[in-house]
């Protein structure tokens, strides 16, 4: 294997770990990172637990320190963008936050460069005039904008704010700032908060956040957020779904409406784009540039069993940069596809997610025909103090009998995420519903049952199968 001079662009999840795997897989490569700020290898995911004080310092959101990066012999260039690819070159050309700019030669070039925060077209929030930072209206995707979040919590001192989305930062930042005191109206413009589970489970979500003070508003559109005088209380309109007007007037705003792809690097550069328009790349993280890379939210997501789709997650970003790093020095790695396991924490209650809903696999095309049940079962042995139900739905194909997704609702301490993760690898591995019984997981009362809640479910999915 020749050594090479690898560049990675981006220095959130996908840009260190392909930069990690370059060095590991080859420690005679040389491997340069640029990272537009000043946080490399930062954990995006933590903010929310910075904002609301369960992360003391924001420095503790650091994977690694700088030093760690440097141990590891890459060279990090912080502060420093890169603005163009000269592919025929092979060359980035950078600029600094001084202005100086500066070319930089690669063997290989990984993209890593994110996503970017969603604006929604909002009167108050667009054209030259848009509300921002300053007046205390914000949007949430990197360590600048947790900064300028605390800064107007601290000279602002909210008491009120509204989080417009109800998805998983939104309901996330919901809880950190109603842990800091200030009363939060969460407003989502569909019918039902964490439109990412069903609507019978998000219900479950609706009812903790109601249950913490939070007034949940769903079925709304904002149509404007203005203040009367800059600085000043904001003024927060919408429309409800019967057609009713509604009006907040807050302190803070934060909206959190999803992201996009950032793919104007590699898109410049004459790369073909796929799915919601991210980066298209091979199983292998190749784009159609040749000797470039692309890894993480830029890039599209090779699902198990939707196909190619668009999917940012943090430890798909994880998994697709160390492929695309291996294969940058030479490798033959390849990206075997993601799931859409996920998870969040809302005040007490966990929701977790994996494979498909009945929708989406009618979407997949694959001829299957989707079944999905609903139980109840306990979290562990009711006898013992403590026992709590988690909320389960798993769907399958009604006539293979195929698992296809399971969606979980139950208490933090329910182990909802390692609950989740056994239906993730039963997904994984193709297995059918009826299969999850056969599995020999872990039992003791105080934790579990003979048959555990994962396997109870299933069953049910069985006997209601026709």
């Amino acid at each position: 294997m020749t050594s090479k001079h690898i560049v990675a662009i981006g220095g959130s999840d996908a840009g260190i770990s392909a930069a990690l795997r370059a060095r590991e897989v080859d420690p005679g490569s040389e491997v340069t990172v640029v990272v537009a700020d000043g946080y490399p290898n930062f954990s995006i995911c933590g903010i929310p637990y910075y904002v609301s004080g369960d992360v003391a310092h924001w420095t503790d959101l650091a994977h690694r320190t700088a030093d760690d990066l440097k141990a590891t012999g890459m060279e990090v260039r912080t502060n420093t963008r890169a603005t163009s690819i000269d592919v025929s070159g092979r060359r980035v050309a950078l600029r600094k936050r001084d202005g100086r700019t500066e070319l930089l030669s690669y063997d290989a070039l990984i993209v890593g460069t994110g996503a970017v925060s969603a604006r929604p077209p909002i009167t108050g929030l667009t054209g030259a005039d848009a509300l921002g930072p300053h007046d205390g209206v914000h949007l949430l995707h990197s360590m600048g904008d947790t900064f300028e979040i605390m800064r107007s919590i601290e000279e602002r001192r909210p008491s009120t704010a509204v989080v417009i989305g109800a998805g998983y930062i939104g309901l996330e930042m919901t809880e950190a700032l109603t842990a800091r005191g200030i009363a939060v109206t969460q407003i989502e413009a569909l019918p039902e908060v964490l439109p990412t589970v069903d609507p019978e489970l998000g219900a479950l979500v609706h009812d903790e956040l109601a249950a913490h003070g939070v007034e949940v508003i769903t079925g709304t559109t904002v149509a404007s957020v203005t203040a009367e005088n800059r600085g000043g209380p904001l003024l927060v309109k919408g429309t409800g779904p019967d057609g009713r007007p509604i009006a907040r007037t807050v302190d803070l705003v934060l909206v959190v409406v999803g992201v996009k792809p950032d793919t104007a690097l590699a898109v410049g550069a004459g790369a073909r784009t796929g799915a919601k328009g991210a980066i298209e790349v091979d199983t292998m993280m190749q784009t159609s540039l040749p000797d470039v890379f692309a890894a993480g939210d830029c890039a599209v997501t090779h699902h198990r069993l939707l196909g190619t789709t668009w999917l940012p997650l943090g430890t798909t970003a994880h998994k697709q940069g160390r492929v695309a790093g291996e294969n940058a020095v030479g490798g033959d790695r390849r990206f075997v596809g993601s799931l859409g396991t996920q998870v969040v924490k809302v005040f007490d209650l966990v929701a977790a997610r994996t494979g498909l809903r009945d929708a989406e696999v009618l979407a997949a095309g694959r001829g299957w025909t989707p079944m999905t049940s609903a139980s109840r079962p306990d979290d562990h042995k009711a006898y013992y103090p403590g026992a709590t139900p988690i909320h389960i739905r798993i769907t399958g194909d009604r006539r293979s009998g195929l698992l296809l997704g399971a969606q979980l609702v139950g208490r933090r301490s329910a182990e909802i995420s390692k609950r989740v993760d056994t239906y993730a690898t039963a997904l994984f591995h193709g297995m059918k519903v009826d299969a999850v019984s056969d599995l020999d997981l872990s039992y003791t009362p105080p934790l579990g049952s003979p048959w555990d809640a994962v396997q109870s479910a299933a069953q049910e999915w069985v006997r209601e199968q026709p």
